[in-house]
């Protein structure tokens, strides 16, 4: 709905807990093939890199944000720190990219530039929770966004060309995942095929949540 239609390249700022499942996801959507991850811990960014391999993803691992998004179709930025931070810079972004901002979920924490905001078409999941939660808590309180459920159902318009910016506000929506949740649930329930889980995990690296399901994976596997 929102990036290009050829968009093969995805650039991962903050490889943490999210990362692996924005790659496999955008993947699978998308039909990314290539990664560009970048992590001010470097560890993290060889976790993610590991956990990915053999995905079906070609993988660069980056020394800085800007490396980064050099030839990158998508960004996503997932990070952690709870402060106004500046991960994008205006002069990171050029035209036709795809921001997919997911860090920026509570007040007082931000990941772009103010003015990245200012030169895109801005889309988000519920305007009243993102205005006090996301990045355009930056902006005024009337600063004009889309809500992506009319996009998605076909009530607006996403893209409108191939230079625009595009941009995902996401904070998380309680309503939106558990919908989601609802919706797995049932479609699994006519299978037969799952396993029960604890509902909240308990990873020996909260930073690798994916690599846990790896782990479990292959404890079932040889059981």
């Amino acid at each position: 709905h929102l990036a290009r239609p050829n968009s093969k390249t995805m650039a991962i700022i903050g490889n943490g807990a999210q990362s692996e499942f924005q790659a496999l996801a955008f993947k699978a959507i998308v039909g990314v093939t290539e990664l560009r991850l970048f992590d001010i811990d470097p560890s993290a960014t060889e976790r993610c890199a590991r956990n990915l391999a053999g995905k079906g993803v070609t993988i660069k691992a980056c020394s800085s944000s800007q490396e980064a998004v050099e030839g990158a179709d998508i960004i996503t930025t997932v990070t952690a720190d709870k402060q106004y931070a500046t991960i994008l810079s205006d002069n990171m972004v050029g035209p036709g990219v795809h921001i997919n901002a997911v860090g920026g979920d509570c007040p007082g924490k931000t990941e772009l530039h103010k003015d990245i905001l200012l030169r895109s078409d801005i889309f988000v999941e519920y305007p009243p929770q993102t205005r006090i939660e996301g990045e355009i808590q930056q902006l005024d309180a009337d600063y004009p966004v889309n809500e992506l459920w009319q996009v998605i159902a076909g009530k607006r318009e996403g893209r409108q060309s191939e230079r625009v910016i595009t941009l995902f506000d996401s904070v998380g929506f309680a309503i939106e995942d558990f919908s989601a949740l609802r919706y797995v649930r049932s479609k699994l329930e006519e299978t037969g095929l799952y396993v029960d889980l604890d509902l909240l995990a308990d990873p020996d690296e909260p930073r690798d949540l994916y690599g846990m399901l790896l782990r479990c994976e292959a404890h079932l596997r040889a059981v």
